[in-house]
């Protein structure tokens, strides 16, 4: 057989080849990622009280109401007044700032919030990372074990991520940016 009789044969092989390349770097790696840029804006975390200090602002209006009642109708004031505690503050425990490694930028600072409860938030904000296929956020301690927070919502802006309770951040001190497909760290942020 001759070049030219195989041409159809060598044509279509090489469109099977191509094929196969293109779903191994698209499909598979995700090269695309590197390319994309994914943007979150998240409002600082809701911690469980939210819900509670809600609750805690309607029982202040119907404090107050019930007060204003009594003022004008002191014989007919039958409500029960509870006294409302003031919602917790949210505080700052520990905070530090990304640096990439050699070969990706992040930057952006970085803070575990909490608001007197167990539940505790880290926050990123004016966060700006490289992106990659299958990025995610670890705890990590110095031993190199580390807690997985789950996908990096987006390469770029505010986001929260919420700390299992039993994590101790005296031993989980680093917080790293970690694609999983490759096994590479994109950057860290240390927490102090």
């Amino acid at each position: 057989m001759s070049l030219k009789e195989n041409k159809p044969l060598l044509g279509g092989i090489a469109v099977v080849v191509l094929a196969g390349v293109a779903w191994l770097a698209f499909g598979f790696f995700g090269i695309q990622s590197a390319f994309l840029d994914d943007e979150v804006s998240e409002g600082g975390p809701v911690f469980a009280a939210s819900a509670e200090e809600q609750d805690a602002v309607a029982e202040t209006d119907d404090f107050q109401e019930a007060m204003d009642d009594a003022q004008e109708n002191p014989t007919e004031a039958s409500e029960t007044v509870e006294e409302v505690m003031p919602p917790e503050e949210i505080v700052t425990l520990v905070s530090g700032q990304f640096a990439g490694n050699s070969r990706y930028d992040i930057t952006g600072d970085i803070s575990v919030l909490n608001d007197g409860s167990e539940q505790r938030f880290l926050r990123f904000e004016n966060f700006e990372s490289d992106n990659g296929p299958d990025l995610k956020v670890y705890l990590r301690a110095a031993d190199g074990s580390f807690v997985s927070l789950g996908d990096l919502k987006g390469n770029i802006g505010d986001q929260n991520y919420e700390i299992p309770v039993d994590v101790d951040l005296s031993v989980f001190s680093s917080v790293e940016i970690w694609c999983e497909r490759f096994g590479v760290g994109f950057g860290e942020a240390t927490l102090s």
